[in-house]
């Protein structure tokens, strides 16, 4: 009897042990989440119904291009029918949520027609103010700028605010890019702004996609601007050839997610499986677009629900008060319980001490695996929540045991039959605690989602501490007697 509870005692220290050296061993720690170390969390949904596998496709992609950014261990899954984008760490946020979450969806449209000659609006003193633009055949009177000479509903157009405040374009209506996305065998109106650059095309279906371009790299052009270089696959170059014998002569404009971003002359009617994407890029705008080609589009187009960005101070100054406030209670509750229950105490410490190296050696490498999984602050709340539910156990154990000793019987019977008793007790209380736990995992979204995880595990982690840990060293503890008639340590003065 006495050889089987020292070997549960050692073999679940061992475990506990053993899985904070593993974790120490691989140089796992907690992945912690945005708000303990700072970054970006966005929330999309699907603009309309998709399947899963649809909405897998988008975390794939957004993933990929994630890790093509350098963006350490970015978190991107789907909760329902959204998407969570969590990316810790990063600081130029607006670049990397520009990359991340637009469709880039590109089609290239033949050019019908160009809006009428722009009249420049002039500045205070009187002086016009300078646009470049480029200007295609202009439309004839069959090309009106209406939703009737469009099949599109007229829910299907707006006016962008860049070109609301253009008097000459005020009156006229520009397809939505979801429509434009969603209706790529359409006539559309899209737009072009840029640096100093309006105007506005009427542009017929698309004649190739972004499928047909195999990689794709942002270079300078002779001219110093900034450009996107394509290669084509075999089967995308046959169309593009196929594209620059039709048209040429005549302009094909390069349409990415609802917005025209150049409109070049094609001056060639065969290229040797590769091409180029000129326009008003930025070094940035246009490494963007090369990775996001690189990677694909979106099979649907995804909205940003919410948005919210947390700085690294911010984030540090969380996570120290949250460590702060955890080893503080921490302290409070073992000096609690030595004075109050002198030897019992000791095994309060031990079992807390073994449950905090499995947890951290669990958390970590479920953090360093495929599963991904982050310590946010709700995270280090539940965490916290659960040594009081640990602690509420051994109070418990320990108050059954007195129980029996007051009743008359020795501490070597007490310290058995009290847990059996004690035990039934422990098992009903983390079971309600463990399917609050559940309910709140399966219901909640976001940061409540972590609480509810944390608090889940830490309770399964204690019915079997309990039973494989505590039981047998109160046991052994029990039938000693330096431990039980000690002065200052023993269980009957407890």
């Amino acid at each position: 009897m006495r050889r089987s509870l020292l070997t549960s005692v050692i073999v679940s220290t061992l475990v506990c042990v053993g899985m904070l050296g593993l974790a120490l061993g691989f140089g796992w720690s907690p992945r912690l989440g945005l708000d303990l170390r700072g970054g970006l969390s966005v929330t999309y949904k699907p603009a309309r119904k998709v399947t899963n596998a649809t909405l897998q496709t988008v975390v794939n992609i957004m993933s990929a291009r994630a890790n093509a950014l350098g963006v350490a261990q970015p978190s991107i899954t789907t909760q329902g029918t959204d998407v969570v984008v969590q990316l810790p760490g990063v600081k130029n946020a607006n670049q990397v949520l520009n990359t991340i979450g637009t469709t880039a969806q590109l089609y290239f449209r033949p050019v019908l027609c160009g809006a009428p000659a722009f009249v420049a609006p002039k500045t205070k003193s009187g002086t016009a103010v300078p646009v470049h633009y480029t200007t295609p055949p202009t439309c004839p009177a069959s090309y009106q700028y209406t939703s009737a000479y469009f099949s599109a509903a007229s829910s299907g157009y707006s006016v962008p605010p860049s070109i609301a405040e253009y008097p000459a374009y005020a009156s006229y209506e520009t397809t939505s890019s979801s429509y434009d996305q969603a209706h790529p065998h359409e006539n559309v109106i899209l737009s072009t702004n840029g640096q100093g650059q309006a105007a506005r095309y009427v542009l017929g279906p698309e004649i190739a996609s972004g499928k047909i371009i195999k990689s794709a790299t942002a270079q300078l052009s002779t001219s110093g601007t900034w450009a996107v270089d394509f290669n084509l696959t075999g089967p995308g170059s046959t169309i593009f050839n196929n594209l620059a014998s039709k048209y040429y002569g005549r302009l094909v404009a390069d349409d990415l997610d609802g917005q025209v971003i150049s409109a070049p002359v094609i001056a060639s009617t065969s290229f040797p499986g590769s091409g180029q994407v000129s326009g008003s890029f930025t070094s940035q705008s246009a490494n963007a677009l090369a990775l996001q080609l690189n990677y694909g589009s979106f099979p649907v187009r995804m909205v940003a629900l919410t948005s919210q960005t947390v700085s690294a101070s911010l984030g540090s100054a969380s996570l120290r008060a949250g460590l702060l406030a955890g080893a503080l209670g921490l302290l409070l509750v073992m000096a609690y319980t030595i004075v109050y229950y002198r030897a019992l105490g000791i095994v309060v410490v031990l079992g807390l001490a073994t449950t905090g190296a499995f947890l951290y050696g669990l958390i970590s490498a479920l953090g360093a695996s495929s599963l991904g999984l982050t310590l946010d602050l709700s995270g280090v709340t539940g965490l916290i929540v659960s040594v009081g539910i640990t602690v509420d156990s051994y109070i418990v154990y320990f108050e059954r045991l007195k129980d029996e000793v007051r009743a008359g019987r020795s501490i070597r019977a007490s310290v058995d039959k009290g847990f059996k008793s004690a035990y039934r007790t422990i098992l009903s209380a983390d079971a309600v605690s463990f399917l609050g736990a559940l309910v709140l995992w399966l219901l909640s979204v976001g940061a409540v989602k972590g609480f509810a995880f944390m608090l889940g595990i830490s309770t399964l982690t204690d019915v079997a501490t309990a039973y494989v840990f505590t039981r047998p060293l109160v046991i052994l503890l029990g039938r000693n007697r330096m431990f039980t008639e000690a002065r200052w340590l023993g269980i009957a003065r407890g």
